[in-house]
């Protein structure tokens, strides 16, 4: 059974405290993750900060539409440097994803890194090449997008609660559509 390994990197112009509230708090992800998966965070979070040992349900739809409840662990968590969590209950056989912050001169560089296996060996890492892989590729490139209009765009608004972002991204939403004629 192949371990795959998906990184992905992405500066953007806020400073450490801002991405650490934002990334570290569970409800945002709802909002960062394509509207096709169909994302439900099912614990109550209560706003609460993202801590060793937290656990995180979830439901989500993310191949083919089939649906599947998702519980990660909060395993790692050096504020404001980086988090990771881990599938306990999923798709994947493993999914281990480390969120890392690094200071730079104009920002503050993203790193997401995932490992992850699929069950069902030979077959899996055929399901891999042929779709999965695909798909992880598409779901982060939507959360660069989303993360960019976020942070880039998001002028003299600097909230990072998830109340304010949906807000400001239903705007975005919105004149995207106006753009398009819709």
């Amino acid at each position: 059974m192949s371990t795959f390994c998906y990184t992905t990197e992405q500066l953007l112009t806020t400073d450490i405290n801002k991405s650490w509230d934002f990334f570290s708090s569970a409800e945002n992800l709802a909002l960062i993750t394509p509207p096709a998966m169909d994302f439900k965070i099912l614990t109550a979070l209560n706003d609460q900060e993202i801590y060793e040992g937290m656990l995180i349900s979830y439901s989500v739809k993310p191949l083919w539409g089939l649906k599947f409840h998702w519980q990660t662990e909060i395993c790692k968590v050096n504020k404001p440097f980086f988090f990771t969590d881990r599938q306990l209950k999923g798709p994947y056989r493993l999914w281990e994803h480390t969120h890392t912050f690094i200071k730079k001169d104009n920002g503050i560089l993203i790193i997401d890194e995932v490992k992850y296996q699929l069950p069902f060996g030979i077959v899996g890492n055929i399901i891999h090449s042929l779709f999965v892989r695909k798909k992880i590729e598409d779901i982060f490139t939507y959360r660069r997008k989303v993360l960019s209009q976020l942070f880039e765009n998001n002028g003299n608004n600097n909230s990072t609660s998830p109340r304010d972002v949906k807000a400001f991204l239903n705007q975005v939403d919105k004149k995207e559509k106006e753009k398009k004629g819709f």
